[in-house]
C-alpha cells in the first residue's frame, strides 16, 4: 500500500462537475493499492498517518499531527501510484491491484483511519474520473509504503 499525502489548507474532489469533497486545513491522501496489501497493512498506514507530526505547533515547528491538530482529511484512491515506468514511455499499472481486491481494502483504509481519527473523512469515488484541487500547505508532501515500514 502506498500513500502520497500532502498538507493542505483546502483540497477538493470534483466528479463530473459536482464537487463530492471538501476541506480545510488537513491532509489529502492518495492511496494505491496493491494485491498483496493486507489489514495490517492498513492498521500501519492509518496509524502513521493520523500520528504523523507535520502540522506547526504555536512555534511554527511541525510537532502536531492531524489527529492533534483537529485538521480534516480526503482519501482519493489512486493505481497510478503503483505505475512502472522502467520499460518505454507508457507506464505499466500492472502491479496495481483490481477493483475486486482494491475496493474492500480501501473501504478499510477509510473505516480505519476515521476511527484512528475519531471523526468522519471524505473521499473520493474508487474508479471515477475525478478532478482533485488542492492548495499545498509547505509545501509537505510525503510518500509512505508499508512495503518499507521495517
Amino acid at each position: 500500500m502506498k500513500a502520497v499525502i500532502q498538507r493542505v489548507s483546502q483540497a477538493s474532489v470534483t466528479i463530473e462537475g459536482k464537487q463530492v469533497a471538501s476541506i480545510q486545513q488537513g491532509l489529502l491522501i492518495l492511496l494505491g493499492i496493491v494485491p498483496e496489501d493486507t489489514q495490517e497493512d492498513i492498521q500501519w498506514l492509518s496509524n502513521k498517518i493520523a500520528n504523523l507530526r507535520i502540522f506547526n505547533d504555536a512555534d511554527g515547528v511541525m510537532n502536531n499531527s492531524l489527529k492533534t491538530s483537529n485538521g480534516d482529511a480526503i482519501v482519493v484512491s489512486q493505481f497510478t501510484l503503483h505505475a512502472n515506468t522502467k520499460k518505454g514511455n507508457r507506464p505499466s499499472y500492472i502491479k496495481a491491484a483490481k477493483p475486486d481486491v482494491a475496493i474492500p481494502l480501501y473501504q478499510d483504509f477509510i473505516s480505519q483511519i476515521e476511527k484512528d481519527l475519531g471523526k468522519a473523512v471524505q473521499t473520493g469515488e474508487f474508479g471515477a474520473d475525478m478532478q482533485v484541487a488542492l492548495l499545498n500547505d509547505g509545501p509537505v508532501t510525503i510518500i509512505i509504503d508499508t512495503k518499507n515500514k521495517a
